[in-house]
């Protein structure tokens, strides 16, 4: 695996590298952000295996009309709410 520095430009610190990225408008950073995060993850084959089940499990569920697609809107406002219960808010 090579070393952090050969993987841009020699010339280029990690701080002015993050300078330029944080430069980058929101969805960019986002993107770029996704990326590095999942270059970090190393899912066994019984992970996505998994997933990869679980995936399809939820596709026939929603093709066979056994549980109804939420609006995001809908989903995000549900997750928010549960969190700031968890948190005792």
């Amino acid at each position: 695996m090579p070393l952090a520095s050969e993987c841009y430009a020699p010339r280029m610190s990690t701080e002015e590298l993050l300078a330029q990225v944080l430069r980058l408008p929101r969805g960019e950073r986002a993107r770029l952000a996704e990326q590095v995060l999942s270059s970090l993850e190393e899912p066994e084959g019984d992970v996505a295996a998994a997933w990869a089940d679980e995936l399809q499990r939820r596709s026939r569920e929603l093709a066979d009309g056994t549980v109804a697609p939420i609006p995001m809107e809908t989903a995000r406002a549900e997750i928010l709410a549960e969190l700031k219960q968890r948190r005792g808010g």
